[in-house]
């Protein structure tokens, strides 16, 4: 396909909340974005998505888009991890298994074992395992397992492979080779030979493609899966997951690097200079999109409960007549909080509506603590919920420090940087490191994904990521920084002792309410 200036790069990205689209042009600028909101559903003690809803919002988040006829590349992105089995001819085997979903506890605890190496339990690798665990009938079947962005490219170009950031957080890489680890892989299958499985796992897995290779393109039965909105054609680049894409959309995949995500999940990605000294189970290792080793401090729960506040104190103000926009009110109350104290006064909030591997919590139950003599502000209150975003990712990245992990740039995105200073400042207290946010901070996982569609289609030569990202892409792009203030890590620092406290709390909460 020919391209020029003009052409577009479409990034699409399936997250938590919004599925979402983003062309840029040649210039890196934002030209169009649609969306679609839809939510995960607990059924059955799972948490999950309908399939056909994939194809419902993709269709609307394209439908409002324009220029459409100019799009010279584009990526599939979504949320990391998971679950989806399907047979030989790609008929979906159990529902939807997402991230959210702490149902692996006995596998990840094995698996981490047998390879020496961290895996959580939200990866597909876990997922799979508890299900040769509990003796699951679908495995006779099984011929394909991929992630909810593998699942999306395949149907529409029918190539069955994905970015190796991606492939990261299914099973764990090898950053020399840029492919599975053979060594787990080899460990895997002898660990379930006993089992006599009609598989072996790698034919299961699907293939890794560093970023820059072309992994595709549409076919005419992709197009009429999305009622011919695109012309089939288009070249796609390797399926990214968000951590990828908002490494890339924030110019954070050099080692020294690193970007925190914070929406509906919030988590760190660290670009490693040099391996950790032991296994964390708090910390993933994955990798950037070009395979780089990476430090991931991933939590499930961050803007749920806040969220939910929002919505109550919206309420309340329309007892009075009030109608204020939710834009406006969140905005209000994130400023209200800068009023608070450091330490938020006393006020102590968990924020778990779902379970939490970081602090090996299997279920959640949002909590509001404070001692008769605490200061109960609405600032204090609310700074305590924005505090609670950040403050487990915090017992993660607390541990990187101890580590002596060098982090030269932070870079934060998602929806809790919307509002200009507030979340940056706590998250800078709370990791004691600069911290940028950009233009682009409320969108980062379509936009880069939009990114790497456009690295596959415009980079010349051997033109690395990181160069193309900083020579290209972000020359000349003015972010606002904000160093750490002493009083606020105090704070934060005197908070999260509490915290820990309050952990206690939560664990007697969810084994009892």
């Amino acid at each position: 396909m020919k391209h020029n200036q003009n052409s577009l790069s479409l990034g699409i990205e399936f997250g938590s909340t919004r599925i979402k689209a983003v062309t840029v042009d040649g210039q890196f600028r934002p030209v169009s974005s649609g969306d679609y909101t839809w939510a995960s559903r607990f059924e059955d003690g799972v948490w999950t998505y309908d399939l056909d809803s994939v194809w419902t919002g993709l269709k609307q988040a394209l439908s409002g888009m324009k220029d459409r006829e100019s799009i010279a590349a584009m990526g599939i992105s979504g949320m990391m991890h998971g679950y989806l089995a399907f047979d030989a001819e790609w008929n979906l085997l159990t529902p939807f298994r997402t991230w959210q979903n702490t149902i692996t506890a006995q596998a990840a605890a094995e698996l981490t074992e047998l390879f020496g190496f961290n895996i959580p339990q939200r990866w597909s690798i876990a997922h799979l395992y508890q299900a040769v665990l509990n003796g699951e009938a679908h495995l006779e079947k099984l011929a394909h397992i991929t992630t909810l962005a593998g699942y999306v490219h395949y149907m529409l170009t029918g190539v069955n492979a994905i970015g190796i950031g991606e492939a990261s957080g299914m099973f764990p890489i090898d950053s020399e080779k840029l492919c599975y680890d053979e060594t787990m892989l080899e460990k895997f299958n002898a660990h379930v030979a006993a089992r006599n499985l009609p598989w072996k796992l790698i034919d299961l897995l699907p293939r890794v493609l560093p970023a820059g290779e072309n992994a595709g393109q549409l076919t005419a039965q992709g197009a009429a899966l999305l009622d011919n909105l695109l012309a089939p054609g288009i070249p796609f680049a390797p399926a990214e997951g968000d951590a990828g894409t908002g490494m890339t959309a924030t110019n954070a995949v050099a080692p020294r690097t690193g970007n925190v995500s914070a929406g509906t999940s919030i988590f760190s990605m660290v670009v490693l200079e040099h391996p950790l000294g032991k296994v964390y189970e708090e910390i993933d290792l994955v990798t950037t999109p070009t395979g780089k080793p990476v430090a991931m401090v991933h939590c499930n729960n961050c803007t749920n409960d806040s969220n939910a506040w929002v919505g109550i104190l919206k309420q309340a103000a329309q007892l009075f007549g009030a109608e204020p926009s939710t834009a406006e009110l969140y905005t209000k109350l994130y400023e209200t909080s800068l009023a608070g104290d450091a330490d938020c006064g006393g006020v102590l909030v968990c924020n778990y509506m779902a379970g939490e591997g970081v602090t090996h919590m299997d279920a959640g139950r949002p909590l509001i603590a404070r001692r008769p003599d605490s200061r109960f502000t609405l600032a204090n209150f609310f700074r305590a919920q924005l505090y609670s975003t950040m403050a487990t990712l915090k017992l993660g990245m607390d541990i990187l420090a101890r580590e002596h992990v060098t982090i030269d740039s932070l870079t934060g995105h998602g929806g809790l940087f919307k509002t200009p200073v507030v979340g940056q400042k706590y998250l800078a207290a709370a990791c004691n490191a600069p911290v940028t946010c950009m233009q682009t901070a409320g969108e980062g996982g379509p936009y880069g994904m939009a990114l790497l569609a456009s690295y596959m289609l415009r980079r010349a030569g051997g033109e690395s990521l990181e160069d193309y990202l900083n020579t290209r892409v972000f020359a000349g792009i003015e972010g606002s920084t904000l160093q750490p203030e002493q009083a606020d890590v105090d704070g934060f620092n005197a908070y999260i002792k509490h915290y820990r406290a309050l952990l206690d709390v939560e664990r007697t909460a969810v084994a009892v309410i």
